[in-house]
C-alpha cells in the first residue's frame, strides 16, 4: 500500500467575533491597513449587535468539522481536524502552531469557500505562508484542496435547496417566480484577475440545468463594502429587487449559491435586509438554504480529500466535475488570483464571518 502522504487536515476559514466585546477587535483585524474610514468600521459593527456580536461562522464551522470527523471515521481516511481563522480565534498561526507541536508534517486544507478570487483563495495562500515563516523550519506544509463550484454534490444540493425554495411559492404562481443567484461582491479590479464571476456563472447554470424548470434567473451580488467610488461587480440584489419590482414581479427566490453556510452575510444582507425589502415593496420572497452540513456535501469534502491523496501516490483519482470547464486545478499558478491593481481589499470579498 503507497505511503500515506499526509497527516492532517486543515479547515480555513475567515472567522468571527463570539460576542459584543469581540466584535470592534475583530473587524479592526479584517480591516487593518486599509484606510476604511471608524464610521464605516461601526456602521459594520452594527450587523454584528443586532445578532448579539456573534458571528454564526464560528458553530456552523463547528459544525462542518464535526460532520466531517464523522465522515472521515467511518469511511476514512481517519486523519485529525484542526481549524484556523485568517481574523479570529483560533488564529491560524496558533493553529499551524499547535499543528507543528502535534508532530504534523503535512496538511490539506479546506478552504470554506467554492469559487476562485483573491480574497476567497491567493489571500488564503498568503496567510498559511505568513504563518510558516513566524513559525519557522518546523511549520507543516500545507497543500490546498482543489475548489469545488461545479462538483456533481456541490449542484446536486443546491439545486435540491432551491427546488425546496420554490415549492412554497403559491402553486399558481410557482412557474413564474424568478430566481436571484447571489454571491458577494468584489470590485472589478480584482474581478478581472481570477476565475470568479466565470465560475458563478457555471456553477448557476448547472444548478438550474439540473432543476429543469424555465423560471427566469440572474446572478446578481450582494455584500460590497468599499469605496463607492470604486466599480463593483453588479447588480446589488437590493436594486434588483427594485427592478423586480418595477416590472410586476411578485415572487422571488434568493439562492446565495456564491456561500456554503448561513453566515452573516445571509443573516444579515438577505434575511434581515433582503426580506425587509420584499416586505417594503410587496415581493414574496423565500430564501433558498446554503450546502451547509448536507450529508452528499460532507461526503464531497472526503471525497476531495481521497482524491488528492491518490494523485500524491501516482495514482489516477477520479476528479468529478460537470460541465465543460473541468475540475479545478491541484496547484495553483503563480500568477493566479492577484490583488489587481487598483483593488482595495474588501470588507469580506468572497469569504465573509
Amino acid at each position: 500500500m503507497p505511503e500515506q502522504p499526509y497527516d492532517a487536515i486543515l479547515i480555513l476559514s475567515f472567522g468571527g467575533p463570539e460576542g459584543m466585546d469581540d466584535v470592534i477587535p475583530f473587524l479592526e483585524n479584517v480591516l487593518r491597513g486599509r484606510g476604511v474610514p471608524r464610521a464605516r468600521l461601526e456602521a459594520v459593527a452594527e450587523h454584528y449587535y443586532h445578532f448579539g456580536g456573534v458571528s454564526p461562522i464560528n458553530a456552523q464551522n463547528q459544525a462542518l468539522i464535526e460532520a466531517l470527523a464523522a465522515e472521515l471515521k467511518s469511511d476514512g481516511p481517519d486523519l485529525p481536524i484542526y481549524y484556523g481563522n485568517r481574523n479570529w480565534q483560533p488564529f491560524l498561526v496558533d493553529t499551524m502552531r499547535q499543528m507543528a507541536a502535534d508532530g504534523v508534517k503535512r496538511a490539506l486544507t479546506f478552504i470554506t469557500g467554492a469559487y476562485s478570487s483573491y480574497s476567497g483563495c491567493r489571500q488564503y495562500r498568503e496567510n498559511i505562508m505568513d504563518a510558516q515563516a513566524q513559525i519557522g523550519p518546523s511549520a507543516p506544509r500545507v497543500d490546498k484542496l482543489r475548489f469545488y463550484y461545479n462538483h456533481p454534490a456541490f449542484i446536486e444540493v443546491n439545486a435540491e435547496n432551491v427546488r425546496r425554495a420554490l415549492a412554497q411559492i403559491p402553486a399558481e404562481r410557482r412557474a413564474t417566480a424568478t430566481i436571484a443567484f447571489t454571491a458577494h461582491s468584489i470590485p472589478l479590479s480584482m474581478a478581472q484577475h481570477c476565475q470568479y464571476e466565470a465560475q458563478l456563472v457555471e456553477t448557476m447554470r448547472l444548478v438550474v440545468e439540473a432543476l429543469d424548470v424555465e423560471n427566469p434567473y440572474q446572478l446578481v451580488y450582494q455584500s460590497r463594502s468599499g469605496s463607492p467610488h470604486q466599480p463593483w461587480l453588479e447588480p446589488d440584489i437590493l436594486d434588483h429587487m427594485d427592478a423586480l419590482a418595477e416590472a410586476g414581479v411578485a415572487d422571488l427566490v434568493i439562492a446565495p449559491i456564491g456561500f456554503i453556510s448561513d453566515h452573516m452575510e445571509i443573516m444579515f444582507d438577505l434575511d434581515t435586509e433582503a426580506l425587509h425589502k420584499g416586505e417594503e415593496i410587496g415581493m414574496n420572497v423565500v430564501r433558498a438554504a446554503t450546502v451547509g452540513t448536507d450529508p452528499r456535501f460532507i461526503r464531497m469534502i472526503r471525497d476531495l480529500i481521497v482524491e488528492r491523496i491518490e494523485a500524491e501516490q501516482g495514482m489516477e483519482p477520479q476528479r468529478l466535475a460537470l460541465g465543460n470547464r473541468g475540475p479545478s486545478h491541484d496547484v495553483c499558478p503563480v500568477n493566479c488570483c492577484l490583488l489587481g491593481v487598483t483593488a482595495q481589499r474588501p470588507r469580506m470579498a468572497a469569504q465573509a464571518g
